[in-house]
């Protein structure tokens, strides 16, 4: 079973091309240069058309959980004692 429809691939063909050609834009309005970067741009348009494409991993948590992990006192940092220099 593929992966990826064939929606998506000539998506990602066109926003390469673009890419190329200099007028493909990330969503602040800069130029992308990167080919990673324009790929997932490819990816996510194919999948806001409904293309068969992978759901997105997302990268790291949210904001929103990392602030009510913090705000719980359960987060992973260690704490240390700072010791008094002797003169």
């Amino acid at each position: 079973m593929a992966k990826y429809g064939r929606a998506a691939s000539k998506n990602v063909e066109s926003t390469m091309r673009r890419r190329k050609r200099g007028t493909l834009r990330s969503g602040s309005g800069r130029k992308v240069r990167s080919r990673k970067q324009a790929i997932a741009i490819a990816l996510n348009e194919a999948r806001e058309k409904g293309a068969k494409v992978p759901r997105r991993r997302s990268s790291r948590k949210s904001a929103k959980s990392r602030r009510s992990r913090s705000a719980k006192g359960g987060g992973s940092r260690k704490t240390t004692r700072r010791r008094s220099r002797k003169k």
